[in-house]
Formats: structure tokens, sequence, C-alpha cells
């Protein structure tokens, strides 16, 4: 008996593939190649994939070899509409028939459940074999891989393209080859081995073995691949007590994607490196050859690194000496660069900063240092710590020094890094060396902040000058653009003033344009202002939803013109659990509150003519007066759920002032005094929030 499944297997081999295209691909070519089999109509089983450097693979668990029949029937008009009476088929058959892809005549009358004759149509789809299915099925998935950020290319007279140039294609089902054709490369029942270890073709018997049979020409997945690395790695670490190989998520990967049968070996560099700023060996290690740091127990560099050889294990020593002697050859001119630095002070290199463009319009990294000694000061006398001010404007002053160091030049990664070593070799004070070093900080959600006060103070002035400009120039991100970072600026100074409480932002949006301005950049100051501070809005709005605030709360609290982070989401925080914890009381008040604004008239003002006053007006005006007198003790101390308390003692007085007054009485003084004592009432609530927004929760 004939088998009804079998595995599937395609094999798309090529030159070695670039890191990150690769796992993207191999991630599509499951999707595709499970989508298209479904819609082929081929039942199949558990779709996986593998990768190499030279090999991109989908296997695919019982397909059929066969699509089903599929058969059935379906009702059209009555048969009084479909036929004249003449027996002749109306419109109605004829579009039905056409629909159905039968012929009128075809047609067939029935009687159904209901009683009524109706036309049917049979139709009948008949099975088909996969084989033919699945050629044109590997093909199209082929062509259909798309490589971010990576060109296909092609070759010779060929149209198709591909990342890199297709060496072989294997493609089975079962034992049975798949006729594929891609790129001038036609499939067989072969696959490719290890360079080295396993050269040339490889039979693949069937597609069930196809894993064992690159294990035996020394080839393993990604899977065990990275376990391999990760288990030598391991050992590496246990051999030297407590020592720590640090092996950052992108490079693993990487490394990963650039071998096939991997094994884990030590290097060494001579020690006169380690004189170098460990950052430097560090990120050219890293980057340039992928080799893996060795730290000891105590957190130090040691002169030991990991390097993940695809080699023969045979000519490991050669290997290690071959990596060593290019290890050498750029820690050299690491070394070489950063003793050269050292010869210039950091004075030098601030003033070459004129001739780095920091934004056509803003002007030079020069300017922006400039703006930030204006900021960074401002900043320290907003956290009462005016002291360090100088302190601020000075690592201000050079805390972009560094970008025209031949060390970052080379090493761009090292910005901040390196100018911190400049700023301490050269004497300025350890406050200053470590806010140069850190004042980029936060680069990315989760990052650390800077650790000192003073840097805290220029990575604020650094971002914020960053947002102020690009809004000053009408240049805001949109959609995913944002080349600047605008957001991730803006969340960053988020972050640092939170940690900064009593700092006001919005003074700092006004410093920042005050510096544009002087600098001669034309623009609208007050516009700009309210550009910048509704962006930040709009960031404290994202934190304060991640913080598990609730989008009513946030709305109310956004209303109030209030952008420093810890205020706006202290206000938020206990307006949330004000509402939580008393839901029933702020959810009437809200809605009284929406009324009374509705109600309310600014231009009338608010001073109540007492004497025209019934007992629950009286009622509500004491309890305005006394209910302000409490709000704004409470926001004076930052005691913002007090605040909201002194609010919700307003629920009463209003809820009885609606029982009993008419507020659109017929004598006009009448009614005026009443919307008057309203827009007290309203006025209570302006500096907290607009608890209007809670009232669309009631019910």
């Amino acid at each position: 008996m004939a088998e009804t499944t079998k595995d599937l297997l395609l094999e798309i081999g090529c030159e070695e593939m670039p890191s990150a295209p690769l796992m993207h691909a191999q991630r599509q070519l499951g999707e595709l190649v499970d989508g298209a089999l479904t819609d082929a109509g081929l039942a199949h089983g558990a779709v996986s994939t593998l990768s190499t450097p030279r090999r991109l693979t989908v296997m695919v668990a019982a397909v059929a070899t066969a699509t089903e029949e599929i058969s059935g029937t379906n009702r059209g008009p009555a048969t009084r509409i479909a036929f004249a009476e003449d027996g002749t088929p109306t419109k109605a058959a004829q579009g039905f028939a056409r629909k159905m892809g039968v012929d009128p005549i075809d047609l067939i009358r029935r009687v159904d459940d209901d009683g009524r004759e109706y036309v049917f149509a049979e139709h009948r789809v008949a099975s088909r074999p996969a084989a033919p299915l699945l050629s044109a099925l590997c093909e199209d998935a082929i062509a259909s891989l798309e490589w971010p950020n990576y060109r296909s290319q092609r070759w010779g007279n060929e149209h198709q393209g591909f990342v890199r140039p297709i060496r072989w294609i294997c493609c089975l089902l079962g034992t049975d080859v798949v006729p594929v054709r891609y790129a001038g490369v036609e499939s067989s029942n072969t696959t490719r081995g290890h360079r080295v270890m396993g050269p040339g073709e490889h039979v693949v018997p069937d597609a069930a073995h196809y894993v064992d049979v690159l294990h035996d020409a020394y080839v393993m997945g990604e899977r065990e691949r990275g376990e391999v690395i990760r288990a030598g790695v391991a050992e590496v670490e246990a051999a030297r007590g407590g020592a720590h190989v640090d092996m950052p998520r992108r490079i693993f990967d990487e490394v990963v994607n650039l071998t096939e049968w991997p094994h884990v070996l030590v290097g060494t560099f001579d020690e006169g490196f380690l004189d170098v700023p460990p950052e430097i060996i560090c990120d050219s290690m890293l980057s340039n050859q992928r080799y893996f740091p060795l730290y000891d127990a105590n957190g130090m560099l040691t002169r030991e690194f990991v390097v993940v050889s695809n080699a023969d294990p045979a000519v490991d020593s050669t290997v290690i000496d071959g990596n060593e002697r290019v290890v050498r050859a750029r820690l050299d001119d690491a070394k070489f660069f950063f003793e050269e630095d050292l010869k210039h002070p950091l004075e030098d290199f601030v003033e070459r900063l004129s001739t780095v463009t920091f934004q056509e319009r803003l002007g030079t990294v020069l300017q922006k240092t400039h703006r930030m000694e204006r900021i960074a000061p401002a900043v320290m006398e907003g956290a009462g710590h005016a002291e360090d001010a100088p302190l601020a404007a000075r690592a201000a002053h050079l805390s972009k020094a560094d970008l025209v160091s031949q060390a970052v030049v080379e090493f761009t990664n090292q910005q901040g890094v390196m100018g911190g070593y400049y700023a301490r070799a050269q004497g300025e004070p350890d406050e200053v060396a470590r806010a140069i070093r850190e004042h980029y900080r936060p680069r990315f959600a989760g990052d650390e902040l800077p650790s000192g006060r003073v840097g805290k103070a220029v990575a604020i002035a650094d971002k914020l000058d960053t947002v102020c400009g690009i809004f000053a120039i009408d240049e805001a991100p949109t959609g995913s653009s944002d080349p600047f970072a605008v957001r991730r600026a803006a969340i960053g100074c988020v972050a640092l003033l939170r940690e900064l409480p009593t700092v006001s932002l919005a003074r700092l949006v006004s410093t920042s344009l005050d510096a544009y301005l002087e600098q001669g950049l034309s623009f609208d100051k007050a516009e700009a202002a309210g550009r910048v501070r509704d962006f930040f809005k709009g960031r404290l709005r994202i934190i304060a939803r991640d913080e598990g605030i609730s989008p009513d709360i946030i709305d109310a609290v956004s209303a109030v013109d209030v952008i420093d982070p810890a205020e706006f989401l202290a206000r938020g925080r206990a307006l949330q659990d004000a509402h939580d914890g008393a839901r029933e009381v702020f959810e009437d008040l809200a809605t009284a509150y929406t009324r009374a604004a509705h109600l309310a008239d600014a231009s009338l003002g608010t001073a109540v003519d007492v004497r025209r006053l019934g007992s629950a007006e009286r009622a509500l005006l004491d309890a305005c007066e006394r209910g302000d007198r409490n709000v704004k003790n409470a926001l004076s101390t930052g005691a913002y759920g007090e605040a909201c308390a002194a609010l919700a003692e307003l629920r009463g007085p209003i809820d009885r002032f609606f029982d009993d007054v008419l507020v659109m009485d017929e004598d006009t003084g009448l009614r005026e005094n009443r919307l008057r004592l309203l827009n007290r009432f309203a006025a209570v609530f302006a500096d907290v929030a607009d608890i209007g927004f809670l009232s669309r929760t009631k019910g």
C-alpha cells in the first residue's frame, strides 16, 4: 500500500550568509512553507527549520502525498425562477451556473428539506499529487524571502536573486527528489558538509535522516551550536574559579552563525595591553574579531580571551596563534591611539568640535556644548545643589571633546568613556570625569542612569538640548522616522528628572530655547515650548500607562499643565488610589463636575454675592473655600493624596446643590450668581485634575 504521508525537506545551500538576515530568513522560510502547504490543500505535521552559515533549511513532517478529493453540492434559485415555462434557463440559472463553473444544462432539480424544488450544482475537485505542487511551492518560497538592509544579488544571466550565490538545493519528499530550479541551480538528493572536515557532496537517503547526514558531515544545527559554545565557555569559566566570559547576545548569535562545527579555544594577549582602558580592548575584540573577553573572579579584565573555532581541532594551536596575532595588531592600534590622545589636553579637542556638525540648522557640536553649559548648571540649581553648578558647567564643556580623539574615531562606541579617562588623566575632579563618562546614559530602556548628580545634570542638558532644538526647527519625529532619537532622548530626560524631583522641566525648556535664540536661530519660542511640553506629556502618558495608571486617570491629570515627571506620575498614582478607594464617590463627583463645567460661564468670574445664596448654595461656597485652601496646602507640599481627599469632600455639597437649586433661574441676577458659584466650584479642581474624564467609567 502506497504511503499517504512523507517528510518534506528543502535545503538552500549557498555561500556564507550574514548573521542577522540569516536569522530573519530562517523565521520567514518556516512561515512561508507552512502557509503555502495549507493554501495548496496539503495536510502536514510540524514545521521546523535549521540554519548554518551556508544553508537555510525547512523540514516538514508527514506531508500528504496528494491533496484530498473535494466534492460538494450548492443550492441555487428555485426551479420556477431558474427555468422559463419552455424549460430554457433564465438569467438567474445562467448566473448561478457560471458562478459554480458548470453548464446550465448540468444543473440538477431536486426538492429540498423545505418542500420546494431548487436547482443544484454538483462540483468535484480531483485529488492532485503533491510533487508538482511542492515544486512550485518551494520555488515561490525561495523567491519570497526578504533580506532587510541587504540586497538580493543576481549572478550571470539569471534574473532570480538571493542574498548570496546559491550553490545547491536539496529537496526531498521522503526518498523522492522534488524538482526545484532556482537561480540556475537544480535540486538533488545531496547536501554539502563542513568545508574542511566534511567536504564535498553527501547523499541524503530520505528527508527524515537529513540531520543525521549533516552531523556525519560535521555540521550542527544552530541550536546545537549554541549549546556547544555555551558548554565550552562554562568549562573555561569553571577551570578559572569564578571567571566570567562576556558574551553579548548579539555577538553570540553572530558567532553561532559563523560556524558549523564549533569548539571553544582560549587565547592570550600581551600583559602590557592591560594598561589600555579595558573598554577599547573589549570593543576591539568583540566588534572586530568576535572574540569574547575573559574577566577574573574580581571582575578585572584578564589577558585571556575566548575564540570559537570552526576549524579542524587538529590545528587548534595554529588557530590560537593566528588569532593572537590578529589581537596583537588591533590592540597595538588601540594602545597607540590612547597614548597619542593623552598627549593633548581635552581643551584642544573642544576647540576642534567647531568642525563637527551636530545638525545642519542647529550648528556644530561646539555650539551644542556651549548650550549644554547653560542648561547643566540650571539643573543643579533646580535640584538644590547650586554649589555643584560649576562642576556641571565644566563637565558639559568637556563632555563631547573625545568625539574628535583618535580612540573614539576608531572605536565610536566608546564616546564618553574615553573622555572620562582623559579627564581623569589631566586632573579634572572625579565628579567631572565620571559625568563625562556617563552623560550618554540612559542609552536605552532599562539602562543605568549616571551615578552622580553632576552626571545626571549633564545628561539632561545633552538630551533636552536635542529635543528642544529639533522642535525649534519644526522637525519633530513622525511615525517611525526619528533620525535624532528625540523620543529616546525625551524618555531619558524623564527617567533622569524623576531622580531630581525639584527640577522644573518647563524652566529648563525655556532655558534651552533661550540658548538657541541667543545663538541666532529664528523661531517662535512660545510655540516651540508648547510643542515640547506636549511631546513630553505624550511620553509621560505612555510611562503612566506602563506603570498601571488607568487611561481615564491619565487623561484627567494630562488636562492640567504639568510636565514635571515626578509630579505628573505622583498626581496620577494619587488620583488612581483615591478613585480606587472610593470609586462611587469620585464617579458621582466627576458627573457633577462635568455638569458644572457644562453650565459654568467663565466670563462671569467667581465673585459670588453671598447675600443671594440659599442654604444649599452657601454650603457649597463654604465647601469650595475650605476645599480650595486644603488643595493649595496639599499641592504646596506635594501631598497629592490629600489634594484628592479634599476634592472628594465636595461631593456632598455639590449633590445637594443640584438637588435643591434651579441653576438657570428666570431671574438673571440669581442665575448669574449661581453660575459664578459653579465657576468657583470648578476652579477648586483646576490645579489638580480634570476629573470629568472619570465620569466615563461610571456604570
